[in-house]
């Protein structure tokens, strides 16, 4: 199992279309800062417990993640304090980011940090055979659906999945 750090925005694209617990298919352990979890995953109301009771893992920083996340809200300060976490966690454990936030993930490329997002995790479900084919178009229309509101997705990438989407069904 892989171990990845997590950001709170995918999650929130995963329950907006009502597929909280597809991530979870995949062989990942997805980690995030306890702090953050109960901070920053309050809205709707039980999306913590039920990210919790489906395997998210509650992590406390190490020591030099700490001192890490404090160089990262210095040298990027678009990042919220929880953002600079999760790209320390990375870091520091030499582990993939999930994230869909465009300056954090700007920050990680410039760290050699591995990212991946909601888009990167659909197509891994699908690539892997964890989903079919019309799990996986019927998820992106229902990004789609919601792209430019509450979900921030590239258009474009959104739109040549579903084209494929629609060839292979």
């Amino acid at each position: 199992m892989e171990y990845i750090s997590s950001d709170t925005n995918v999650w929130l694209d995963f329950m907006m279309i009502e597929q909280l617990e597809l991530p979870f298919r995949l062989p990942y352990i997805y980690l995030m800062n306890e702090d953050a979890i109960h901070d920053e995953l309050l809205s709707p109301a039980g999306l913590s417990e039920n990210l919790l009771a489906l395997g998210l893992v509650e992590t406390e920083l190490e020591e030099d993640e700490f001192f890490c996340a404090e160089i990262y809200m210095e040298s990027y300060p678009k990042l919220s304090v929880y953002d600079g976490v999760a790209l320390a966690m990375a870091k520091c454990r030499r582990i993939t980011l999930l994230t869909g936030d465009g300056p954090l993930r700007r920050a990680a490329q410039r760290e050699g940090i591995s990212v991946m997002g909601t888009i990167g995790i659909l197509d891994q479900l699908y690539e892997g055979v964890y989903i079919g084919k019309e799990e996986y178009f019927e998820c992106l229309n229902r990004l789609q659906k919601y792209n430019g509101g509450k979900i921030r997705l590239p258009k474009k990438e959104l739109e040549l999945r579903i084209k494929r989407a629609l060839k292979a069904v």
